[in-house]
């Protein structure tokens, strides 16, 4: 898969960008600000729908503007596809796959991306919201009806949260909440352990090619794998843990509260590992992100690298630009030139970015 052309228009502080993407490697470079990190995050967006820096989609709209477009080429297995985004001030979207209106759906299940930024490399050390989102997005560029599984549980935990706020609690319809979180979150959490177990086998050879003698591990809060125990997990804690619910008026039991545990021979990687440790688990871990999107879709992923390179040592470094195969399309940000050897730069496309505009080609 590539991208071989990128319009924005009024896309955060991009007013008219417009992009022929040439080869396999693009080097996108510019100081800080100045909109490099824009044209990935729009990128990532006609992925999935989704930001990787806010939640709010009105927040990428330019200052004093009313609505951005996105619009985009893409080859995908010999087919030419155009999508176009939409998005007003008023909150309305519209979404297009070869000049025609389609649904959500439909539109998140063309493009495939890896991202690797510099809020990566904090995975070990950031939130368990962080972790649960890196997760979730690679989950969903394998298997497109995992997003709806994520809203549909959304949806009954907010009605939970919404009942427990209540002074007078209908217990029979919390029970019915509960029923419904629990058949969803199940399903939720055994995708995520299956997609964990799957990475961390590939992500740990990429691991011992760097570190050489160390291994790491993932372990993430429910301790089974079978949809059955999975479930009767989450009823069990949700009984044990009902006054705490009752208590904080908030649904305590579920997906949307696990965390994924990281170790390295054994010791908490978070508490225990060096930054540089650290960096190269999460750089094995991208890496092996891309191998399984493209052996579980037939395709290969467009790989967006931001500013990552400059937090990487000479090792971690040349060990990700030659894990990188000749087939993925590469687009990277950096500052400058001078952390890429000429054998990297022998065959890149070069752009400068400046104020939102892109000065050369």
């Amino acid at each position: 898969m590539r991208i071989n052309k990128l319009s924005l228009k009024n896309f955060r502080n991009c007013e008219g960008i417009n992009i022929g993407f040439q080869g396999n490697k693009t080097l996108i470079i510019g100081k800080n600000a100045q909109g490099k990190t824009n044209i990935l995050e729009s990128i990532c967006i006609l992925s999935d729908l989704k930001s990787p820096r806010t939640s709010v989609m009105s927040d990428m709209i330019k200052f004093n503007e009313k609505e951005f477009e996105i619009d985009a080429e893409f080859l995908r297995n010999d087919t030419d596809i155009e999508l176009s985004i939409n998005y007003t001030i008023e909150k309305k979207r519209e979404l297009k796959v070869n000049r025609i209106k389609t649904n959500p759906k439909e539109f998140k299940n063309v493009v495939k991306t890896v991202l690797f930024s510099t809020k990566d490399l904090l995975l070990l050390r950031g939130t368990p919201q962080d972790r649960r989102d890196w997760l979730d997005r690679a989950i969903s560029q394998i298997y497109p009806a995992y997003d709806e599984r994520l809203s549909v549980y959304d949806k009954f935990r907010i009605q939970k949260n919404n009942l427990l706020k209540n002074e007078y609690i209908d217990e029979s319809l919390l029970d019915i909440y509960n029923e419904q979180l629990v058949i969803t979150g199940a399903n939720i959490i055994y995708l995520r352990k299956k997609f964990l177990k799957e990475i961390e086998n590939i992500a740990g050879i990429k691991h011992k090619n760097i570190s050489k003698i160390e291994e790491f591990k993932l372990s993430y809060t429910c301790p089974f794998d079978e949809i059955e125990r999975i479930s009767k997990y989450l009823q069990e804690e949700l009984i044990n843990r009902k006054s705490e619910e009752f208590g904080r008026k908030q649904c305590c039991v579920g997906p949307h509260r696990d965390d994924i545990e990281f170790s390295i021979n054994g010791t908490d990687a978070v508490k225990f590992a060096s930054q540089g440790q650290q960096r190269t688990l999460v750089l094995a871990l991208k890496l092996a992100e891309l191998d399984i999107i493209k052996e579980k879709t037939g395709i290969t992923p467009i790989l967006l690298l931001d500013d990552v390179l400059a937090e990487l040592d000479d090792l971690r470094q040349n060990y990700l630009l030659k894990s990188i195969g000749t087939e993925v399309q590469t687009i990277t940000t950096s500052v400058d030139t001078l952390l890429f050897d000429n054998e990297f730069l022998k065959n890149v496309q070069t752009l400068s970015i400046e104020n939102g505009k892109i000065i050369n080609t």
